[in-house]
């Protein structure tokens, strides 16, 4: 091929600069942007410098080694290879042929066409060391095998490689036509492209790729190039095509190929498929919360959901998040996560045994009043059965870090429930628009990790100043338009609950009186006052007031 604008319809990569080549000529041999070069004298191809070569046997591509325009014809066509238990009868449909050094078999022979059925190229696979080269001008060649079948057939199949297409072919009784892609998984969405029109002439389209990562990424690139419905993409129980043909096993194949499903985008799903499994919650864990009102109106604490605290500084959002915590510790069985980013591990550890004791122990003037048994004891019921981790985030508050703990928690301690204290820290020193802009990033980090992971994010959120005015801190009732930065939080919350105190009050039992009300809920769709809360000075706890508030919905929580 001489035509400089014909190869390069054959490329992605660009000319960087041009010299001479072996076969005699100054300026024919030209260098690529990713290293290869061809000549387009006497159409040879040298890979870049930094290709490995393929084991062809298991990874047919990207093609290695030099493009030479000589073809070569095998000795011996129509040769059984046993090795493979493909038969001659294939191998000569194919037109694949070999050559023995006496009874030994040295080479491979693969023959490529181009569009008029002119055969243009071979990939010669060196049988001893597994390596392989081109003969001829492949990148102008056709699909391997396209040329053996015209076009606007009911079925066609494309493989991976061309010991699995030969070997599709068999398995489905050499009825229906199946070609392979020139440069394995690698180019497989290039090879396909460039053969639109052909391929999409058949009615459907079978995509049969090898069972591993590669293969499958490129059998989801090969279906997004045609129309809804056209593409079927198998699943096999074995890696390849070949090795169903190695284990005779026809019966397996040919089920594989008539079960292969029509393509869809990842996250669609044919609602009328989920059958029992809608009824299956065993994954989804609840718990109550340790106040009857929220209860009401939210059904629970459930892993799989994302919920927001909110609260002015000092309406008690932390004291709040403290029962929490020790509530779940005894109301559930599996591991809690905690990222108290405003104290360090000791102060969480003293926190969390001053609500098993029912008194402020994290004073220090309290705790000197407990024995050292009592103390242990209380350490024992808490942090000490082995359930709690907390994270030491002393000079580290990177939000990739804090993500990256976050799921290093749930996937390799199991912590099912993990509270973060709080999301504004992680964003602070930012403003205006830098702020929402942080804030927007890591609430749908937050969110994918919920969704990947599965757990309950517990998470503490601050509001904005209203106006200069203190607003919250004076027991004003909160809108979800108070967040602070951004309407993300409010957004991909599924729950979003706000705490109201008026601290500043004259009577001391309205300033220890904490309102909680319920302004996002995705579950139950119920918002408003879920409790009034009091809070025991002596003793730090918060306990549920005997407020009367009629049940939302006249259905019984229930574990």
């Amino acid at each position: 091929m001489s035509n400089f604008n014909e190869y390069m319809s054959t490329t992605d990569s660009s000319p960087v600069s041009k010299g001479p080549c072996d076969c005699g000529s100054s300026d024919g041999n030209v260098l690529f942007s990713d290293g290869h070069h061809y000549c387009f004298v006497c159409n040879s191809f040298t890979p870049s410098d930094n290709s490995s070569d393929k084991d062809f046997e298991y990874q047919p591509a990207p093609i290695q080694g030099t493009v030479n325009s000589h073809l070569t014809e095998g000795a011996w066509k129509k040769a059984d290879l046993e090795h493979r238990n493909l038969k001659g009868d294939t191998l000569g449909k194919y037109g694949v042929s070999i050559d023995k050094d006496g009874s030994e078999v040295t080479k491979h022979y693969y023959p490529y066409s181009d569009v008029e059925g002119n055969h243009i190229a071979n990939k010669v696979r060196q049988v001893k060391d597994k390596k392989f080269f081109v003969e001829g001008n492949l990148p102008q060649a056709t699909l391997f095998g396209q040329n053996l079948f015209t076009k606007g057939g009911k079925y066609i199949t494309i493989c991976e490689g061309e010991i699995d297409a030969m070997s599709a072919y068999e398995l489905t009784g050499s009825q229906y036509a199946v070609v392979s892609v020139k440069t394995g998984a690698a180019g497989a969405a290039k090879d396909v492209r460039a053969a639109f029109e052909y391929l999409n002439s058949f009615e459907s389209i079978v995509i049969c790729f090898d069972m591993d990562e590669a293969g499958q990424a490129a059998a989801t690139k090969v279906a997004q190039l045609f129309e809804p419905n056209k593409c079927k993409v198998m699943k096999l129980d074995e890696k390849d095509a070949n090795d169903y043909l190695k284990k005779n096993d026809r019966v397996g194949f040919t089920k594989a190929w008539w079960a292969a499903e029509v393509y869809t985008p990842a996250g669609i799903i044919n609602l009328a498929n989920i059958g029992d499994a809608l009824y299956d919650e065993a994954d989804n864990i609840t718990v109550k919360y340790p106040w009857e009102g929220m209860n009401e109106i939210l059904y629970g604490i459930r892993t799989g959901e994302l919920v927001t605290f909110t609260a002015g500084t000092g309406a008690g959002k932390s004291s709040i998040i403290r029962e929490l915590e020790h509530w779940i510790l005894n109301h559930s069985e599996e591991n809690i996560g905690i990222f108290s980013l405003e104290e360090n591990t000791r102060q969480t550890c003293f926190h969390l045994m001053a609500v098993e004791a029912n008194a402020r122990l994290n004073i220090k003037e309290v705790r000197d009043l407990y024995s050292k048994d009592a103390l242990q004891t209380y350490q024992k019921n808490t942090i000490g059965t082995g359930r709690v981790f907390a994270f030491d985030h002393f000079g580290s508050l990177d939000n990739d870090d804090i993500l990256n703990r976050l799921r290093y928690m749930v996937k390799a301690l199991n912590c099912k429930w993990i509270i973060l204290d709080h999301l504004s820290i992680l964003v602070s020193g930012q403003e205006g628009n830098d702020e929402r802009r942080s804030i927007d990033i890591l609430m749908t980090k937050l969110r994918s990790l919920v969704e990947e992971t599965q757990c309950a994010l517990l998470m503490v959120s601050h509001i904005r100043r209203m106006g200069g005015d203190t607003g919250a801190e004076d027991g004003k009732e909160i809108a979800l338009n108070h967040l602070r930065g951004s309407a993300s939080i409010a957004q991909i919350s599924d729950a979003v609950i706000a705490i109201e105190r008026d601290q500043q009050a004259d009577d001391p039992n309205e300033a220890n009186r904490t309102t909680v009300r319920v302004l996002k809920n995705r579950y139950a769709g119920i918002t408003g006052v879920a409790c009034h809360l009091t809070y025991d000075r002596e003793t730090g706890r918060l306990t549920e007031a005997d407020d009367d508030f009629d049940d939302p919905l006249d259905i019984p929580f229930t574990d």
